[in-house]
Parts: structure tokens; C-alpha cells; sequence
């Protein structure tokens, strides 16, 4: 893989925990702010909102600048917003810069999945999605645990300057190593490929991704509460078990770049049907500390696994939208960022108990199997108008025949 591509990972690392730091940092910033601690959660959902809003927002903008031009512009932006929310007294400001950030990086990612699978073969697009989303699955292991104890040392603004720090490797790496190129205004241009994301194979491998990576976060959001309260583990022990949920993730998103270029789709059915039945097991041991220990590095395995190779995929179908596709496949993985941790928290706030968001991850899991072997049914079919015995006159007795009268 180019050093290049490594480096557009190390962003992706710098963003992840930027992403998901906040979780431990909301407590300290309502303090220091003088805001409730829901409304300091109101910072995770801006920044959730404008990933899913910027993703497709800004792959059309920056398409029209070469690939190295908007990877710095959308990094630098990103710097920039951390180091003025480190510097920040004003909730108000440091809710805009989440936004802002939000935008930058989801302009940076949906450029970045296009330029991954630029610089590799054809059939390699596996391999450098799964670098890529690697930086995101490092995050959870090193980022998140590191940004909790550096607010707990120094406050939670350290937390912010280090992701700032984080990027600036990154975005010398990339003015060095990444091509510079041209502007990717060529070809069907952004109405055409607009068109061409509507091809149903792509729309529902990209449901298929949210639905998957829904089912990851219900149980990822709410993984403390299943622990400790039906598991059994003191909370001193949440941060190491959140840690192997993130060692899990960078095993499986390795194994899909491995595989799921070659056979996808004996690849994303196996993984999904184990990953079905070991969300299922998980409701239902998650009172064994041993299984659940196990369990949580196996899902986190397979969840991302099975996620990664899905938004692989739907780069692969994008053929059509080659400067596009990466800001959609980014806005899916965010769709589902949300609506898991909602149906999660529907499920405990009607009182079914801290095993609910392990139900509810099944629950979407099995949709995503429903609708994709819905999709392999539809496929299979001859096309509409064209019956068995229509399929028989085409048989090559037929064409010998036709080819003697010829």
C-alpha cells in the first residue's frame, strides 16, 4: 500500500477520536462552560448531523478542486476549528466549531475513500477502504481511552489541542505524498453522477451499510450500562472492554481487506448471519463476564468487518459517480452512527432493560439480511416479461436451429 494512503489514515484517526471523544469529555466541558450536561450533549449531535449532512454536501464541492488541494483545505479547516474550540470560553463557539469540524471532516473523508482507491488496483479497493476505516477502528482503541485520560489530567481542551497536534503529521505527509492531480469535474459531471446513484444495486448495498453499522453503535453507545449493570463489571472496567471492542473493529476491518475483494459476497453473508447470531448470544450471556469479554471483541470483529466490506462494495457499484460515491458511502455509515444509539435508547426508555440495545442490534441486523436476500432473489429473476418458457426459446438447441435456417 502507498505511504500515502497510511497517511490519509492517520487523519482518519485524528477525525475518529475528535468523533467519539466527546463521550468522555461532557461531564468537564458543562462544568467549565456552565451548561447542562444535555446541552454539552448537544455537541455530539451537531457534529453527528453535519457528518451525515456534509458527507454528500461537500464531495460535490470538493470535486472541483484537485484531490490534494481538498484534502488540505478540509484538514486545515479541521486543525484550525480544534485549535479555536481548545481557546474557546463560549459554548456557542465551540458548538459551531463541532459543526464546522464536522463538515471538514467529511469532506476530507468522502475525498479521501475516492483517493484510497485511486492510488491502488482495481481490485485492491478493499484493501484501501479497510486502511482507511482502520484509522477510524484506532481511534476507539487508542484515540477515545487517550482523550478521556488527557481530560482527566489536564482538562478536556488538551484533548482538543491533541487532535490538532495528531493532524499536523498528517498534513505535512499529505503535501509531500499525495499527487497532486486535477480537478475530478470531468466525464457525466455532478447531475450525472447524481443519476447514477440511484442504481439499486448501490442504494442497497449503502442500506445495507447503515443498517449494519446501526446495529454497531445501539450496542456500542450503550456497551457501559450492559456491562456493568447486567455483566457485572465495576466501571473502572469500561474503558479496557470499549478498548477490545476497538481491537475487535481493527481485526475485522483487516480480515475484510483481506478477503472481501476476492469473494464478497460469500464474505458479507457468512459475516453477517455470525454476526446475527453473536448479537443474539449476547443478549442472552451478557450476565457471564467470560462470554461477554470474548463476545466484545468478536463483535467488534465482525460489526466492523461486515461494515467495511459493505461500503467497499458500494464504491465498487458506484462506477458512475467515482468523485461522489465516497461522500454516500460516508453519509451511510453515518445514518446508521445515529439511528442505532436512538433505537437503543427507545428501547431502554420503555423500560426492556439494559439488554435491549443488544436486542435492538439483532433487530437490525436482521433487516440487512432480509433486504440484501431480498436484493439476491430480485437479481436471480429473468427480467420482467420473460417467462420460463420464453427463457427455453433462447436455449442453444434454439440458437443451432436458428443458425441452420440461417
Amino acid at each position: 500500500m502507498p505511504f500515502a494512503l497510511y497517511m490519509l489514515g492517520l487523519a482518519v484517526f485524528a477525525q475518529g477520536t475528535s468523533e467519539f471523544m466527546l463521550s468522555g469529555l461532557g461531564p468537564d466541558i458543562a462544568a467549565d462552560l456552565d451548561v447542562s450536561l444535555s446541552t454539552a450533549g448537544i455537541l455530539t449531535s451537531a457534529f453527528a448531523v453535519g457528518m451525515i449532512v456534509g458527507a454528500p454536501l461537500m464531495a460535490v464541492v470538493g470535486r472541483r478542486w484537485p484531490r490534494r488541494t481538498a484534502l488540505l483545505a478540509f484538514l486545515v479547516t479541521f486543525l484550525l476549528v480544534h485549535v479555536v474550540g481548545a481557546l474557546t470560553d463560549s459554548f456557542a463557539v465551540l458548538l459551531a466549531t463541532r459543526v464546522v469540524g464536522a463538515l471538514a471532516n467529511a469532506g476530507f473523508l468522502a475525498v479521501a475513500l475516492v483517493a484510497a482507491i485511486g492510488m491502488v488496483e482495481p481490485n485492491a479497493k478493499g484493501r484501501a477502504t479497510s486502511v482507511l476505516l482502520g484509522g477510524v477502528t484506532l481511534a476507539c482503541v487508542a484515540g477515545v481511552p487517550g482523550g478521556a485520560l488527557l481530560g482527566q489530567f489536564w482538562g478536556w481542551r488538551s484533548a482538543f489541542w491533541a487532535v490538532a497536534l495528531v493532524s499536523v503529521p498528517a498534513l505535512i505527509a499529505i503535501l509531500r505524498s499525495v499527487p497532486a492531480g486535477a480537478p475530478d469535474i470531468a466525464g457525466a459531471g455532478a447531475r450525472g453522477e447524481l443519476r447514477s446513484l440511484r442504481a439499486p444495486r448501490l442504494l442497497v448495498t449503502l442500506l445495507l451499510g447503515a443498517l449494519v453499522n446501526g446495529a454497531t453503535f445501539c450496542t456500542f453507545t450503550y456497551l457501559s450500562p450492559v456491562i456493568t449493570n447486567v455483566t457485572g463489571f465495576s466501571e473502572s472496567w469500561v474503558p479496557a472492554l470499549l478498548a477490545l471492542f476497538g481491537v475487535g473493529s481493527f481485526i475485522g476491518v483487516t480480515a475484510a481487506g483481506r478477503f472481501a475483494d476476492a469473494r464478497p459476497v460469500p464474505f458479507l453473508l457468512t459475516g453477517a448471519v455470525a454476526l446475527l447470531a453473536g448479537w443474539v448470544l449476547f443478549a442472552l450471556t451478557a450476565g457471564n463476564p467470560v462470554v461477554a469479554v470474548v463476545l466484545v471483541l468478536v463483535q467488534g470483529a465482525l460489526s466492523f468487518g461486515v461494515g467495511s466490506a459493505l461500503i467497499t462494495q458500494a464504491l465498487y457499484a458506484a462506477t458512475g459517480a467515482p468523485t461522489l460515491a465516497g461522500g454516500f458511502a460516508t453519509a451511510a455509515l453515518n445514518v446508521g452512527a445515529a439511528i442505532g444509539p436512538v433505537g437503543g435508547g427507545i428501547a431502554l426508555s420503555a423500560g426492556l432493560g439494559h439488554r435491549s440495545p443488544l436486542w435492538v442490534s439483532a433487530l437490525l441486523v436482521t433487516m440487512a439480511l432480509m433486504v440484501g436476500a431480498a436484493a439476491l432473489l430480485r437479481r436471480r429473476q429473468p427480467p420482467p416479461g420473460e417467462s420460463g418458457s420464453e427463457s427455453r426459446c433462447s436455449s442453444p438447441q434454439v440458437n443451432s436451429a436458428t443458425q441452420r435456417r440461417g
